[in-house]
């Protein structure tokens, strides 16, 4: 798995300062024809890399819209490939669960989200950005109404709530896909039966006076044959209470698909309005499709099949036991006798038998896929450039923990610049915590492309030599104290030790003072970032004497 360049984070961090002054992509698009020159609040290190940039633009081919749109689509829908389902994880996802924290939502490594993180980081201005952007929503339309499902995505899951809401609403697109070539087939499926019911009914002779296929028909209370319809398969050790018939398990709408925003929005709509949600819907639905496929049915039917808990077998013995909720072979739950207010039994009333592929949809697959691309096409190019960062940093945390060995002084190293960034991102970030993720994703992408080099660095005195090769690598933490040894190349000592010494044995032993700071950086994980480097007027604090072993010196690590 190839590690994100830090040219990438370079240019998004350089894109969201610039899209604030946008109000959405068409705006950018039209009125964002500048390269990213508006550089005076960036770092000098940000300012750099957007120079080279300019650079190699000028020296390449002029920009053409439709020629250099088609080449990056190209690169971005050429694979076919689409995650497995969910139950079936492939690599990749496992690591995305695995790894990436909760509180930044990213995207799988090689998803296709991550592929346009990848893209959009590669494009040098704003309204070029806009322009690809645009035009990858136009791409996105196509492929929702020929029907095909967006590559390098799992075809059939439910949205990943721990995911970026981009890479969710792109889930819900291949969702709502799905669903429809499902009830498609369902129709046709339902077509076929009725089909051949049909051809049977022209036939008024069955052998025995059976229907010839026992599972398309049931005994009806007349002792009619009743056709089913909508039945997925039989339901195990149930039959009807009152004809005796097997219980078939009908095929049912499917649910609302759901975003971690769009979950928001109906816990507000809920604790607002104190409205159920779509749960009536539902259960009105799950209802009338359970009628269609087990004709002659009762509510206790549906309730032994939809709610076991609500049903008990042996309360009642006897028909003159039994009362209203009761039969010979058990009854309902008191929550369910209720006659005032009994939810179920006014839906069970209300309901019809009508198979789900015929009933009015409880969700709308393409209403909610065209509300996604409105959405897309108006998004706030800081928004969605905010959440390609973190797609972009979710894959640089699994890729480096492939990579490094556990427990190594670089793989130290890299978690704290990890803990770093977490600790300090959010929505709307200022320029100054942008470039403080710019500086920290250079050391881990030098931790992770160039280990050795990087720990020959960090191991060497400081000297002219390295102080160059510190600057070409990017390394932006000093963990050299001044006049020791580097802080990895200190054996912890044992806590006995500790409780044992005295101010005189420190003064003769100075690395055991070294060990004591190397312990309280590593092993109880001190954040090497808590430090700021802001200027103060107050006069600092005298140095505390040398035998003060658990204070660790400021000067002794900085930030550069």
């Amino acid at each position: 798995m190839a590690f994100p360049s830090v040219l990438v984070v370079k240019q998004l961090v350089a894109a969201i300062d610039h899209g604030k002054n946008f109000k959405s992509m068409n705006d950018m698009k039209s009125n964002g024809d500048q390269l990213l020159k508006d550089k005076g609040g960036l770092s000098l290190s940000v300012v750099k890399s957007l120079v080279r940039r300019e650079k190699d633009e000028r020296s390449s081919s002029e920009f053409v819209g439709d020629n250099e749109t088609q080449s990056l689509m190209y690169s971005l829908f050429k694979l076919e490939e689409h995650v497995p389902h969910v139950k079936s994880q492939c690599n990749s996802e496992l690591h995305h669960s695995i790894s990436l924290p909760k509180d930044l939502h990213g995207a799988p490594p090689g998803s296709f989200t991550h592929q346009i993180a990848e893209t959009i980081g590669k494009i040098s201005s704003v309204n070029k950005m806009a322009f690809f952007w645009q035009s990858l929503v136009l791409e996105l339309k196509k492929l929702w109404s020929d029907g095909q499902p967006v590559p390098r995505m799992p075809k059939d899951a439910a949205p990943d709530l721990n995911s970026c809401l981009l890479h969710q609403e792109i889930q819900v697109i291949n969702c709502c896909i799905a669903r429809k070539k499902r009830r498609k087939v369902a129709k046709e499926s339902l077509d076929s039966l009725l089909k051949r019911a049909s051809t049977n009914n022209s036939n008024h002779f069955y052998p025995n006076g059976e229907s010839p296929d026992s599972e398309m028909y049931v005994k009806g209370s007349a002792g009619d044959n009743v056709l089913r319809l909508g039945a997925d398969h039989p339901s195990e050790n149930l039959t009807l209470l009152e004809t005796g018939e097997p219980v078939y398990s009908p095929t049912l709408q499917e649910g609302p698909i759901m975003t971690a925003e769009l979950i928001k929005e109906t816990e507000e709509l809920v604790l607002r309005t104190g409205s159920v949600g779509a749960g009536c819907s539902q259960l009105l639905s799950d209802m009338q499709a359970f009628k269609a496929a087990n004709p002659g049915c009762v509510l206790e039917d549906f309730i032994r099949w939809h709610s076991p808990p609500d049903w008990s077998e042996d309360c009642a013995t006897s028909s003159a036991e039994a009362g209203e909720g009761s039969s010979r072979r058990g009854r309902l739950s008191e929550r369910m006798q209720t006659k005032e207010g009994n939810l179920w039994k006014e839906l069970w009333e209300a309901a019809k038998p009508i198979p789900a592929v015929e009933q009015a949809p409880i969700y709308d697959e393409d209403l909610a896929v065209e509300s996604i691309f409105d959405a897309l096409e108006v998004i706030e190019p800081s928004k969605l450039f905010e959440q390609l960062l973190t797609v972009i940093l979710s894959v640089c945390f699994v890729a480096a923990e492939l990579v490094l060995p556990a427990g190594s002084n670089l793989s130290k190293l890299f978690y704290e610049c990890k803990d770093y960034i977490i600790s300090i991102y959010q929505d709307d970030m200022s320029k100054e915590k942008l470039d403080e993720i710019c500086q920290v994703y250079e050391t881990m992408e030098a931790v992770v492309t160039r280990p050795e080099e990087t720990l020959q660095i960090m191991e060497t005195t400081p000297d002219d030599k390295s102080l160059e090769n510190r600057n070409r690598f990017k390394l932006k933490i000093n963990f050299i104290g001044k006049d020791r040894q580097p802080l990895w190349k200190r054996t912890p000592k044992e806590p006995k030790d500790e409780k044992k010494s005295s101010p005189k044995e420190e003064k003769k032993a100075p690395e055991d003072r070294s060990t004591k700071i190397f312990s309280n950086l590593l092993d109880k994980k001190v954040s090497l970032f808590s430090k700021k480097n802001a200027k103060s007027s107050e006069v600092p604090p005298p140095p505390p004497p040398s035998s003060a072993l658990g204070t660790f010196d400021d000067n002794e690590w900085t930030i550069l």
